[in-house]
């Protein structure tokens, strides 16, 4: 399985951007897909995802309120809509295909950069 994010970018505090993942290979749609970040000198952060049916998701308290997934299996596409973007949503920003409600990651993507200027 092949991941790549892309639609980052340099954003201003309180903006929305909307980043995306195009899946391929086999066995893509085999996969929940999930969304990761890390922010320069810190871990790696699970911060979203959407099972393999897409009728459910999870969103991390860090990200709750603002941060939206969602995937079109006809596409085999992941989507992020981030709203009320802050200085501290900066990071890399990964996607991933993981096991269906376990989250466990099997195949990581190349990140795309979200930079969020004061």
């Amino acid at each position: 399985v092949q991941l790549q994010a892309f639609g980052g970018g340099v954003v201003q505090a309180g903006d929305s951007l909307r980043l995306s993942c195009a899946a391929s290979g086999r066995a893509s749609n085999d996969y929940a897909l999930g969304w990761f970040r890390q922010a320069p000198g810190k871990e790696r952060e699970f911060i979203a995802a959407v099972n393999l049916g897409g009728s459910i998701t999870f969103v991390a308290d860090s990200v709750k309120g603002r941060f939206t997934p969602s995937r079109d299996n006809a596409k085999n596409a992941l989507y992020l809509e981030m709203n009320s973007l802050k200085p501290e949503d900066t990071a890399v920003y990964y996607c991933a295909a993981v096991e269906d409600l376990n989250w466990t990651v099997h195949y990581w993507g190349q990140g795309t950069l979200v930079t969020v200027s004061s």
